[in-house]
Formats: structure tokens, C-alpha cells, sequence
């Protein structure tokens, strides 16, 4: 072969090699003009649902504005370092303007004031209850302050209602437990006209008739705090104080029936409270346990502190009582007892009751009894 000829070989090989190359990058040009197609339209379909998702939220947090404008709690939004970053129209209105970037524990502690209800606070002529959550993200607090002011005054004109009732459903018996002491103080009273009485008898017969006189009084007394149960002022008291002051008052009724009166006390705090209902409602407890026993017998008064309450046990070793008579103990004008008047426990109950509390009943026929007030201690006012 000359070399003319091997070089027009080597020449077309080249030219074939070339050719090769040019339909390989041809074909990579198209794939890549296709895969670059197909991601412009990816990236308009991301586009197109970053732009849904973005008017998505925008939406909801327009929404959401108008919720937190309508809502009719208040909502304050803390920093890590307790200072208000955002609040509502409805907290704005409540505590004013500037709310808005001062430290909430200034704010709260200059404008709050605590109730004798733990979870309930003052503010104004308002009653408030508040209820946080964290927020995670930022370290701070989500603060929800719902205004009970309507329906506390509510709750109040209920109870007055259901204890209107209860006078209601009284007034027969109020006829007959009022009827009987007047009666035996009028025929008392008439045997002082008589001419032929003996200056001992007059005392006598007077005697009886102061007795009898003092019983409707007691009695109308009685009445009348229950009626009037729920309108009870409030003073600091201190728990040894009262305690004390119940049991000098009560002490000579003990003694005279020779019925031993214990103390047990571990508590030593103050709390809210009226003084002269709290220690009538008391008395009315040892009263009552009094009557329950024999001599020999004793009353043993405990203070505790229960679950954020101050729990005042009064517990005898008396007669006990029957289911059906724990049932019924509370009911105005119920008594076992014949000069009772039925009005002491229920005068106790309500006063418990007007603080926020309650009155617990144990019982056991022939092993005696035993009467707690629970009344809730404020937070933060309480030493364990």
C-alpha cells in the first residue's frame, strides 16, 4: 500500500471518529436540554406550591388576627425574660396600652390581686382566672385570661337563689320550731298575773320564760345568718388565733360536762377570711360534737394542710351516726336532738362554703364522729 493511501485511511478514520463524538455530544446536548427542561417545570410546580403555601398562611394568619381580635379572653405572649411581646385587643383592654412591652411580673403584681380562691385573681371590678402554656420555640410563655367577673356574680345570685328556696321550704318548719317556745313562754308569762304567786314562784315562772324568750332569739339569730350566709366580709387570720379564740369561748361547756377538748394543731398560717362567721361555724362543730358525747368522752381539733387547703378536723368519741342521719345532718332544721334547732351545721356549711370550701362527715354507729372544714389556702400564703 503507498503512502498516499495510508494516509487517506488513517484520515477517513479520524473523519469517523470525529463523527462519533459529534452525535455523542449531540445526544448528551439534547438529554441535557430535556432534563433541563423538565426541572424548569419542576421548579415552576415548587414555585407554584410555595406560593399557595405562602398565601395559605398569610390567610391563616390573617384568620388568625381577627380570632385573637375577636376572642374575648385576654391573650399575653411573654419573651424569655418575661417581658410582654404581644397581647390582644381584650388583654390590652384589660390591664391597658402598656401592657405592651413591660415585664409581666410588675404588671401582675402591681394590678392583681389575689381572691380567697386560689385560681382567681382581682383586677379592678373584674375577676379573672389565668392559665399559661410554654412555647418551646422561643423559651417564653403563652399567657390565656379568661374574665369570670359575669360569671361569678352569676354563680352569686344562684346560691342566693337556692338558699331563698331553702327559707322557702323552711318556713313551715320555722312555723312549728318558733310556735312551741312561744307558746310555753306565754303560759309562763300568764302565771305571773296571777294573784296568789309567791315571790319564788314569779321568779320561778320569769326564769323560765327568759329561757324560753332566749331560744326564739338564738333561734331568729340563726335564721338570719343563713339567709345572709354568702355576704361575708374578708380580714387576714391567722389559724393559732382563731383557734384559740374558739376554744376559750367553748372551753366551760367541755369542762362543765366533763368532756376532755384536745388540740392537735400543725399548722401555723394565715389565710382570708371573716372572723366572726369562721369561729361561729366552728363552735357550731364542737357544739354538736359536745352533744354527741358522755362524760369521760373527748374532742380532739386538728389543723392540717390538704392539698393547698387548710383542713380543721373536729373529731369525737360520742355515739356516732347512722348513714341515713349523715345523709340528712346538713338539711336546715333536721335535729336529733329535742332542744336542737337544726340550723347549726347548715349555718357551717354555708360559711364554709362562702370561703370557697366545703365540710367533710365521717361517721361509724357507736365509735363517734368527726366534722372537717376544708378551706382553701391562697398560693404563696401558706408556710409548710
Amino acid at each position: 500500500m503507498s503512502s498516499a493511501e495510508s494516509k487517506a485511511q488513517e484520515l477517513q478514520r479520524a473523519f469517523d471518529v470525529f463523527n462519533q463524538v459529534s452525535q455523542s455530544l449531540t445526544q448528551s446536548y439534547q438529554e441535557l436540554q430535556g432534563r433541563v427542561e423538565s426541572l424548569t417545570a419542576e421548579l415552576a410546580v415548587a414555585n407554584g406550591e410555595l406560593r399557595r403555601q405562602y398565601q395559605e398562611k398569610e390567610a391563616l394568619s390573617e384568620r388568625l388576627s381577627l380570632l385573637l381580635d375577636a376572642l374575648p379572653a385576654g391573650v399575653v405572649v411573654l419573651d424569655s425574660t418575661g417581658r410582654v411581646s404581644d397581647a390582644n385587643p381584650a388583654a390590652c383592654r384589660m390591664f391597658g396600652d402598656a401592657l405592651l412591652g413591660g415585664l409581666w411580673s410588675v404588671v401582675a403584681g402591681s394590678r392583681l390581686m389575689a381572691t380567697e380562691s386560689p385560681s382567681e385573681w382581682q383586677l379592678g371590678g373584674c375577676r379573672l382566672t389565668l392559665a399559661e402554656s410554654p412555647l418551646d420555640s422561643t423559651g417564653g410563655k403563652i399567657l390565656l385570661i379568661h374574665d369570670l367577673t359575669d360569671a361569678y356574680h352569676l354563680k352569686a345570685e344562684v346560691e342566693r337563689n337556692q338558699r331563698l328556696a331553702a327559707m322557702g321550704e323552711m318556713a313551715a318548719s320555722l312555723a312549728h320550731q318558733l310556735r312551741t317556745p312561744l307558746a310555753t313562754a306565754l303560759l309562763y308569762s300568764a302565771n305571773l298575773e296571777r294573784a296568789d304567786l309567791t315571790e319564788s314562784a314569779r321568779l320561778r315562772f320569769a326564769g323560765k320564760t327568759s329561757t324560753q324568750l332566749k331560744r326564739l332569739e338564738k333561734l331568729i339569730q340563726e335564721v338570719l345568718l343563713f339567709a345572709r350566709g354568702e355576704s361575708l366580709g374578708r380580714e387576714q387570720l391567722s389559724v393559732g388565733e382563731w383557734l384559740n379564740e374558739v376554744r376559750q369561748t367553748v372551753e366551760p361547756l367541755f369542762i362543765d360536762k366533763q368532756v376532755a377538748l384536745r388540740m392537735d394543731s400543725a399548722v401555723e398560717t394565715v389565710f382570708p377570711g371573716n372572723r366572726k362567721a369562721l369561729a361561729g361555724a366552728l363552735m357550731n362543730l364542737l357544739e354538736n360534737a359536745l352533744q354527741a358525747c358522755r362524760t369521760g368522752d373527748e374532742v380532739t381539733l386538728t389543723t392540717r394542710l390538704v392539698d393547698d387547703c387548710l383542713r380543721v378536723g373536729v373529731h369525737d368519741s360520742g355515739c356516732g351516726m347512722t348513714p341515713e342521719t349523715q345523709r340528712r345532718i346538713f338539711e336546715p332544721f333536721f335535729t336529733t336532738r329535742v332542744q336542737g334547732t337544726g340550723l347549726g351545721l347548715a349555718i357551717a356549711l354555708g360559711v364554709a362554703r362562702a370561703h370557697g370550701g366545703n365540710i367533710e362527715v365521717r361517721s361509724t354507729p357507736g365509735a363517734g364522729s368527726e366534722f372537717a372544714i376544708l378551706l382553701p389556702i391562697p398560693e404563696n400564703r401558706h408556710d409548710r
